[in-house]
């Protein structure tokens, strides 16, 4: 058992390396082919890195490139990540980092077009795509997701806030300094770019469970044993065909743990009749499951 377990490692260890590596090509071909192409700015720290790439190209005697830019303002996450994290969900982070970094400067820009509004949608479209993927095999690409993580662990709250704010950041210095057209190209870019990981990335989304069966006991032991859920029971249902008595089981679970609930329900009660839709939203407690 002991030799599986560490084959399956192994695979995903290999499956998620191969993401990042993906991740590393996707933003390469966003910022060298689009965004820096049309004057877009990204974001998080990938914006951030763009930034002071163009400014120190600018009006320093010396350029930063964008490159080393996105590995020094992720170096001190890093340490934030390990000493509150996770030492593994460290490690993929930071190899997704460092071959995002050396492919932002092996990739050799490409100028396909220079029309901003073109630049800033496929550059969020395929950098959003390859954000999603990495994050749908729980892989983090750095920057304020680490700060993120940290937060939520220690408040239990979401951070988007944190998000929102540094994103607006980049746009209004870009704005200020470099124009306010390619400053609202840039706000549109990642507008989209956060639709795309959303798309993607979908594992957080809820959805409502309801089981109609005439196993209760037998289908809640499997799902409490299958994940972390709560159960409400409505007793004294009745099927309207046959006239049997049965149970009425409700509960939220992600997106993510659909297949642990087909699981479940085969072992419990195969024929058990289960509707499972989109929930909008959870007021209450929600149990969720880290990144990592």
């Amino acid at each position: 058992m002991d030799e599986l377990d560490k084959l399956i490692e192994r695979h995903q260890s290999l499956s998620k390396l191969s993401v990042a590596f993906l991740y590393s090509i996707t933003v390469s071909i966003a910022v060298n082919m689009f965004w820096t192409n049309g004057g877009i700015y990204g974001s998080g720290i990938t914006g951030a890195a763009q930034l002071i790439s163009t400014i120190s190209e600018r009006w320093l005697p010396f350029h930063l490139t964008t490159a080393l830019m996105v590995f020094v303002l992720n170096a001190p996450l890093f340490v934030l990540a390990w000493t509150k994290i996770e030492h593994k969900f460290t490690m993929f982070t930071f190899v997704a980092v460092i071959l995002s970094s050396f492919m932002l400067h092996w990739l050799p820009p490409v100028k396909i077009t220079a029309d901003p509004l073109v630049c800033a949608i496929f550059g969020a479209v395929v950098n959003g795509f390859g954000t999603g993927m990495a994050l749908r095999n729980g892989i983090s690409t750095g920057g304020i997701d680490i700060i993120g993580i940290v937060l939520r662990k220690k408040t239990g709250k979401s951070v988007g806030t944190i998000n929102i704010m540094f994103n607006l950041a980049i746009i209004a210095i870009a704005g200020l300094l470099f124009g306010w057209v390619h400053a609202l190209y840039s706000a549109v870019s990642i507008f989209i770019n956060g639709q795309v990981i959303d798309m993607i990335y979908n594992k957080d989304q809820k959805l409502q469970v309801m089981i109609v069966t005439s196993k209760p006991k037998s289908v809640i032991t499997e799902i409490q044993n299958e994940m972390r859920r709560g159960i409400t029971i409505v007793h004294d249902a009745e099927g309207a065909y046959k006239h049997q008595q049965k149970t009425i089981l409700f509960t939220v679970i992600s997106r993510a743990e659909q297949h642990e609930l087909e699981n479940a329900m085969f072992e419990s009660d195969p024929h058990a009749f289960v509707s499972v839709t989109d929930t909008v939203k959870v007021l209450g407690r929600f149990y969720q499951k880290h990144i990592y």
